[in-house]
């Protein structure tokens, strides 16, 4: 059964209204004709909804069904992800979006090799990759919609972070300090993990995480690709809290 997100205020008594890019994909994409049964999610909560009208501006459906999502893991992953060129940010945000990561934010750091400079340009590519944490969420039958912020300066990100806790911080020349054991020692189920672009970070940058608080972790002997180290480090943020893998 195919899955769609709305906002609350589409949701009316016994009824809920699609309205948006989803009507082409309904309709055009998927074929889906009037009293068949689709999913809808909103807030957490999940729909089973049976499609009553559809025009070229709406798709109505009655709620048959309502329960609360099974789906979401109670560790709130937010992703601070180095900017990667060409389709390596849409890869991630695809795969995070799959495992369980509930909040994005583009991080532009000294050695990015991206660089965003026109503001216009910049809005476009966090709207390509809100669609892209869409399908993703809905292929995975995600029940909340993960959604990517706006692009952050590394100094506008220490701003966002310094009064928070459970800052990781994967680092190639840490060598001592897992990630597993900076997360049995966190407490809460908010945890802000940062990953630096295919530069890597500059040494003041990782001597300012710490300032702020953040454990600079090793993932392993071997080196990898920034769109490699995000999916790696909320797989195993999520494996060793008892989200994956775990019965």
């Amino acid at each position: 059964m195919h899955r769609f997100f709305v906002e609350k205020e589409q949701i009316q008594n016994d009824t809920i209204e699609i309205i948006g890019t989803d009507i082409k994909h309904i309709k055009d994409v998927l074929r889906i004709k009037a009293s068949e049964k689709i999913e809808i999610a909103s807030e957490g909560m999940t729909y089973i909804c049976e499609i009553e009208y559809m025009d070229k501006s709406k798709v109505i459906s009655k709620i048959i069904d309502k329960n609360q999502g099974s789906n979401e893991s109670n560790i709130n992953i937010t992703l601070y992800q180095g900017l990667a060129k060409g389709s390596k940010m849409d890869l991630i945000i695809q795969k995070c979006t799959e495992i369980g990561v509930k909040e994005f934010y583009p991080l532009a750091s000294h050695r990015s090799v991206v660089k965003i400079k026109d503001i216009k340009k910049e809005q476009s590519k966090v709207e390509r990759w809100n669609t892209i944490a869409d399908e993703a969420a809905k292929q995975s039958k995600r029940d909340i919609l993960p959604i990517v912020k706006e692009i952050l300066t590394f100094d506008e990100m220490i701003l966002l972070l310094k009064d928070k806790e459970n800052i990781l911080v994967p680092y190639e020349d840490e060598k001592q300090e897992t990630i597993r054991k900076a997360l049995k020692s966190m407490e809460g189920n908010d945890i802000h993990l940062i990953i630096g672009p295919e530069g890597g970070f500059e040494p003041d940058e990782i001597q300012r995480l710490k300032e702020i608080g953040a454990k600079i972790v090793t993932l392993g002997p071997r080196i990898l690709r920034t769109e490699t180290a995000g999916i790696v480090s909320a797989t195993i943020t999520l494996y060793e809290l008892g989200d994956l893998g775990v019965v």
